[in-house]
C-alpha cells in the first residue's frame, strides 16, 4: 500500500473472492475474516489509499440474475454476509456484475432477476453510505457457444435498456476493455457513470491489457474526450495486467498529454 501510494495511487479497488468458494462455502471465520478485514483497511489508512469501491463475488453460482428463485436467493444471503464485512472498509462504491453467461432463451427472465435482486441490494448498500454501480459486460456476440449466451449488459443498448429499469440511484460502472468503441457506452451512461475499470483489449475476449502496452484497440483520445464531456470525475481505476505500480501514473499522464494535444489542435481548427 504504501509503495502504491508513494508512486501516485490515490484509491484501489478490493475483492473478498478469496475468502469464498465456487460453491459459496466461506473458507475462514467470520472472526478471522473481520481481521483480516481490518488489517487490510488499517494498512490503506495508513498509506493515506482510499478504498475506493469493493468488486463483489461473482460466477457460475454467484449470480444475482439466477432463474431459480431459490438458488437466487441464497445468492442474495452471500453478498448480504460480503456486504457486513464490507463495512469496515468504508467503500464508496460496490459493484455488481449483472450475470454470469446465460442459457438459451431465457434473457428476459435473466433481466427481471437481476433487477429484482438489484432492488434488493441496493438499499442495503445505500444504509452503508455506498452507491451501488452495474458493471458492462464483454458480449461481442449474443452466443458463446451452442449452449450459452453472453452476460447481460453486453452491448450499448441492453446496458441502457436495464439502466432505465433500475432506480436513479444504481449507477453504472463502464470496463473499458468489455466492449469495442467503449466511448459510445460513456456517452450513453452520461451523468451515470460513477466509476471505470481501465485496461485495453479488442472488445472480443478478457484481455485485459496494460493501456500503454501498444497491445489493445481502444482510442483513449476519444475515450478520455466522452469522460471530459460526460464530466466524469471518479479515479482512473486500473484493472489490468502490469509489472510495477510505478507505471500507472506516468501511464495515465501520457494518455491525458495525447488527449490535451488532440483538444488544443481541435480547438486551432
Amino acid at each position: 500500500m504504501a509503495y502504491a501510494r508513494a508512486n501516485g495511487i490515490d484509491c484501489i479497488e478490493t475483492f473478498l473472492g478469496p475468502y469464498v468458494d465456487t460453491a459459496r462455502n466461506f473458507k475462514f471465520t467470520d472472526q478471522e475474516i473481520t481481521a483480516m478485514v481490518t488489517a487490510a483497511k488499517k494498512a490503506a489508512d495508513d498509506a493515506g489509499i482510499q478504498i475506493w469501491s469493493v468488486h463483489m463475488l461473482f460466477g457460475k453460482n454467484i449470480d444475482i440474475s439466477l432463474p431459480n428463485e431459490a438458488e437466487r436467493l441464497k445468492v442474495m444471503a452471500l453478498h448480504k454476509k460480503i456486504l457486513g464485512f464490507c463495512t469496515i472498509l468504508k467503500p464508496k462504491l460496490i459493484l455488481f456484475h449483472p450475470s454470469w453467461y446465460l442459457g438459451l432463451n431465457e434473457r428476459e427472465l435473466r433481466k427481471s432477476q437481476m433487477i429484482k435482486s438489484a432492488n434488493e441490494m441496493n438499499k442495503i448498500v445505500k444504509a452503508m453510505n455506498a452507491t451501488m454501480v452495474i458493471e458492462n459486460m464483454l458480449g461481442p456476440a449474443l452466443l458463446v457457444d451452442a449452449r450459452r449466451e453472453r452476460p447481460l449488459c453486453r452491448t450499448v443498448e441492453e446496458t441502457v435498456e436495464i439502466m432505465n429499469r433500475l432506480p436513479n440511484d444504481i449507477y453504472s460502472a463502464i470496463d473499458l476493455n468489455h466492449i469495442k468503441n467503449p466511448e459510445k457506452l460513456i456517452y450513453a451512461m452520461g451523468a451515470r457513470l460513477k466509476t471505470l475499470h481501465v485496461s485495453d483489449g479488442t472488445g472480443k475476449a478478457e484481455n485485459h491489457y496494460f493501456p500503454c502496452s501498444g497491445q489493445g484497440e481502444n482510442n483513449w483520445v476519444a475515450i478520455l474526450t466522452a469522460l471530459n464531456k460526460v464530466n466524469y470525475n471518479g479515479p482512473f481505476m486500473y484493472e489490468c495486467a502490469y509489472k510495477d505500480a510505478k507505471d500507472f501514473k506516468p501511464c495515465y499522464e501520457s494518455l491525458y498529454q495525447a488527449f490535451k494535444q488532440s483538444l488544443e489542435t481541435s480547438n486551432e481548427k
